[in-house]
């Protein structure tokens, strides 16, 4: 049975548009994506509800996209039909890699800056990921209807930052669906059409992926040159794997199935994949019988910053917390995980996350989306120690159980990051301060700008995984953006510090800390297990230690029951015999009663400045 090869349409190319919504946080991206699928008409009165696109309960309760989502719609303007493929991504920095493989599958994309707030760090870093891909920026000042807005100050904030006409800024509101008509002529005037060629070998860009229990992995892509059919086989470039391509579609509110995918156009494939290993976000689909010369490349890889131990509540449950990891790694790529052990909890896994909030939303998906529930360990970083016993063998510390006995210790290497902090000249003397305190050493101070300050500083990687984003943050208002790279690994005077409870030592609150700060953190470390252990019928004391060493201690009192207050008078003896049982009872409690310790305190040292 030939296959007919069907005459592609240019025109139908001519006629696509691929675009994605970037901003920084809460600057109303999704919000506009709902005006946008109205006036389209793509949703329905009876589908239609507010952050449509964030179909995650996790993103609705804190009012953030996680994910990038994408949905195709339908649009005829001056009466000529066109497709737009539109992209929701993420503005908080944690996911920034969703938006770097957004931004790989567009051509244009909607610059949303909200009218009350201005530019702030993300609408910078966003938008330098999207001109490094020569994306056609089109300017969008949101929120235009507040009563704190100020369109005119912040149009020329957008116009420094871009060098475009204030004209070519589109006064808009999500809310009330101003200037939604003019955001949509802008994106089928100003962003160019997809290139490529329909006739060539298949090479399609696989930009996210999700597990459907009852069909497999789905995986999303944009073609850039060729056809994909449906009942094609298809091979895998990066894996090297073969499929059969079961359905194809378009990425509508609900999927639709087509029966051939061209060039320029953006779809799912559905080919009853069941290992989550087999599908790489990045990777390239080609055509078995007719296969591209290579994969598509300059996708961005993935720079985890945090690393902490996730581990099963029940240890059998090892394999099932192994299966999750890999599925959630399917549609959050930036997700690194390795098997590691502990002796306080077992088996689990060491993972690598891209900050703070970006390890608690996995976190929460674990134990919402897989019914997992997990302990996580305190963040940390890769250290080298060198022995007496041979001082040029280095052996690896991936966790604070791996540190050695400090009496064979030679020496212990942690590894040093140059960071680079751009932000507006106001909050120079704060941010200093802030990276000072973290051992860091500046090197380097530029104006971009007479606003606009660039600081390089190397510090210790081990510093910025606690904090240092939060109180950046907090300390330029939002303003300040954050990059870095590995330089090399330098000697440091680290130490361990060892929680104990009730005199055992926990090794999962454990931490290695540089000796100048042991000593504050022991005692913070102390008052915030103090907030968070319940009470117990007994006294919980709470410790930091260095080795033998004590540093700093706390007490949980006991819960005491009033057992005198039956005794209405009479004699003394009465109501001591009855508080020296009690206190008899307490002591042989303590010996058997066990400290169970919340989720929460295994996540106390990263809040410890709150």
């Amino acid at each position: 049975m030939c296959k007919v090869f069907l005459p592609h349409r240019k025109e139908h190319m001519e006629n696509i548009r691929n675009f994605c919504i970037i901003a920084h946080i809460d600057h109303g991206k999704s919000t506009l994506a709902d005006r946008l699928l109205d006036e389209t008409q793509s949703v329905s009165v009876r589908e239609k509800k507010d952050q449509l696109l964030d179909n995650m309960d996790l993103e609705r309760e804190r009012g953030i996209t996680i994910k990038s989502h994408a949905i195709q719609m339908n649009y005829i303007q001056d009466g000529v039909a066109y497709v737009l493929n539109l992209i929701d991504t993420p503005g908080h920095v944690d996911f920034s890699y969703e938006v770097s493989r957004s931004i790989a599958a567009c051509e244009g994309a909607l610059l949303i800056v909200d009218a009350a707030q201005g530019i702030q760090a993300q609408t910078i870093s966003n938008l330098y990921l999207a001109l490094e891909h020569d994306l056609e920026i089109i300017p969008i000042l949101n929120k235009i209807d507040l009563p704190g807005a100020n369109p005119e100050e912040v149009t020329d904030q957008i116009v420094d930052l871009l060098g475009c006409a204030p004209e070519d800024v589109i006064p808009a509101s999500g809310k009330t669906g101003i200037g939604v008509p003019n955001i949509l002529r802008a994106i089928i005037e100003r962003i160019p059409a997809p290139t490529g060629d329909p006739e060539a070998p298949l090479q399609a860009l696989i930009f996210d992926s999700v597990y459907n229990p009852f069909r497999g992995i789905e995986a999303y892509f944009k073609v850039k040159n060729g056809r994909i059919r449906k009942g094609d086989s298809v091979k895998f470039m990066n894996t090297g794997k073969q499929y059969h391509a079961d359905e194809i579609g378009a990425l509508k509110l609900k999927q639709e199935p087509k029966s051939e995918i061209s060039a320029g156009d953006v779809g799912y494939i559905i080919s009853g994949i069941k290992e989550a290993k087999e599908v790489k976000v990045g990777d390239t689909i080609t055509n078995v019988e007719r296969p591209a010369d290579k994969a598509i490349s300059g996708f961005e890889d993935v720079k985890p910053m945090v690393f902490a131990g996730i581990y099963p509540v029940e240890t059998e449950d090892f394999e099932e917390l192994r299966n999750s990891l890999e599925k959630l790694q399917l549609n959050d790529a930036s997700l690194i995980f390795e098997p590691e052990s502990s002796a306080a909890l077992g088996f689990g896994f060491r993972c690598g996350f891209l900050g703070m909030l970006h390890m608690e939303i996995i976190q929460e998906r674990l134990e919402r989306e897989f019914d997992m529930t997990v302990i996580t360990t305190v963040p940390n970083v890769s250290y080298r120690s060198f022995l007496n016993s041979d001082p040029d063998k280095m052996v690896p510390v991936n966790n604070p159980s791996d540190f050695p006995d400090p009496s064979r210790l030679n020496r212990i290497q942690e590894p040093f990051i140059r960071a680079q902090i751009i932000t507006k000249a106001d909050y120079v003397g704060a941010v200093m301060n802030l990276s000072i305190e973290k051992r860091g050493i500046l090197k380097n101070q530029v104006y971009l700008t007479a606003d606009r300050v660039e600081l390089t500083f190397d510090m210790p990687l081990s510093e910025i995984v606690f904090d240092f984003y939060d109180r950046l943050k907090t300390i330029s208002r939002g303003y300040a953006s954050f990059d870095y790279q590995p330089i090399d690994y330098q000697d440091s005077d680290l130490v361990k510090v060892d929680v104990l409870i009730n005199g055992d030592p926990v090794d999962a609150l454990s931490a290695l800390i540089h000796r100048s700060n042991a000593f504050d953190i022991g005692k913070k470390m102390c008052l915030k297990l103090k907030e968070l252990i319940p009470r117990q019928q007994f006294v919980i004391a709470i410790q930091a230690a260095i080795g033998a060493k004590i540093i700093a201690r706390e007490t949980v009192s006991a819960l005491r029951k009033d057992v005198t207050a039956k005794c209405y008078g009479g004699d003394i003896s009465r109501k001591r015999k009855l508080l020296e049982k009690q206190k008899a009872g307490k002591k042989r409690m303590k010996q058997v009663g066990n400290v169970e310790i919340p989720q929460q305190a295994f996540m106390a040292v990263l809040k410890l400045n709150d």
